[in-house]
C-alpha cells in the first residue's frame, strides 16, 4: 500500500503523522513545492498549476491515493486535480472544519491564508454548516509561510497579529491552513482567555488520513509492522525530510518510524 500526500510546504506533516500511526505499514510519498511557495498570495490559475505538477511529482510514483493536504489547493484546485487523476488515482481533499465546529454552536473563528479566507468555498461552507452560528473569518497573512522556514520569531508575529484580531469571546478556532496544526499549541496559548472556557481547536490531519483509507477500502490497523518506507519530492526532486520539517514533533516522528528511501 503506498498513500501520497501534497501540499505547498509542510503543512502535509499532520496528516503524513496521522496516515503513519493508522497504517505503519503504508509507504508514504510527500510531495510538496518549496521552488513556488507560499501559494497563499497566488492567484487561483497559479495554484492550480503548481498543485497539478506538484501531484503528477507524486503520481509517477504510484501512490494508491492522493491526499491533497492543503486547504488553499483544495479550495481553488480539486476539481481541475479530480479531472486530471480520477479515477486512476482517487483524490482526498483537504477543507477547513466549520462543520464539526459549528456544531459546538460557537462563537467560531476561523483561521486561513489570505487565499482561503473569504473565499467563494469557505463562504459556501460557512452558509452550509453554519448557519445561526456567529463565524468570525481570520486571514493570517504570513503564518504559513513562517511554519514553513520554521521561523519561530515570524511566527509568534503573525500569531499575535491574528489573535488580536479575533473577537474575545470565541470558543472554537478552525486550524483552517493545514501548516498552523504544526503550531496548534502557540495558537492555542495565544487566543485562550484566562477567564474563558478551554479554547477547542479544530484541525483535518486526523479526518483526511482516515477518509485516505475508506476511499481505498483499508482498515486502520495501528499494530501493523513498522516496515514502510518514505519518499520526500521537493518541487519534483528526491530529497531528505529537510531540517525546517525536523524542527516540528510530525517530522521527528516520521524521520523516527520510516527510513527515506
Amino acid at each position: 500500500m503506498k498513500i501520497a500526500l501534497m501540499d505547498s510546504g509542510i503543512g502535509l506533516l499532520p496528516a503524513a503523522a496521522a496516515v503513519r500511526r493508522l497504517r505503519p505499514d503504508a509507504d508514504l510519498v510527500l510531495s510538496w513545492d518549496p521552488d513556488g511557495m507560499p501559494w497563499g498570495p497566488r492567484t487561483p490559475e497559479d495554484i492550480t498549476e503548481r498543485a497539478v505538477a506538484v501531484a503528477e511529482a507524486a503520481a509517477a510514483h504510484e501512490p494508491d491515493v492522493l491526499i491533497v493536504a492543503c486547504n488553499t489547493a483544495s479550495v481553488h484546485s480539486l476539481p481541475a486535480m479530480r479531472a486530471r487523476f480520477e479515477p486512476r488515482l482517487p483524490i482526498i481533499g483537504t477543507v477547513p472544519a466549520i462543520k464539526p465546529a459549528a456544531a459546538g454552536g460557537g462563537p467560531v473563528a476561523i483561521w486561513a491564508t489570505p487565499a482561503t479566507t473569504g473565499s467563494a468555498y469557505q463562504r459556501g461552507l460557512i452558509e452550509r454548516f453554519a448557519d445561526g452560528v456567529a463565524v468570525t473569518e481570520v486571514a493570517c497573512p504570513g503564518l504559513a509561510d513562517a511554519v514553513h522556514h520554521a521561523d519561530a520569531a515570524a511566527i509568534d508575529a503573525a500569531i499575535a497579529s491574528a489573535a488580536a484580531r479575533t473577537p474575545d469571546d470565541v470558543t472554537t478556532l478552525v486550524l483552517g491552513c493545514t501548516n498552523y496544526e504544526l503550531v496548534a499549541e502557540r495558537i492555542r496559548a495565544a487566543v485562550q482567555r484566562p477567564d474563558r472556557p478551554p479554547l477547542v481547536l479544530h484541525g483535518t490531519a486526523g479526518a483526511v488520513a482516515a477518509q485516505a483509507l475508506r476511499r481505498i477500502g483499508v482498515d486502520p490497523a495501528p499494530r501493523a509492522a513498522a516496515d514502510a518506507t518514505l519518499t520526500v519530492l521537493l518541487s519534483g526532486r528526491e530529497a531528505t525530510l529537510p531540517d525546517t520539517a525536523l524542527s516540528y514533533d510530525e517530522g521527528r516522528f516520521l524521520r523516527a518510524v520510516s527510513p527515506v528511501r
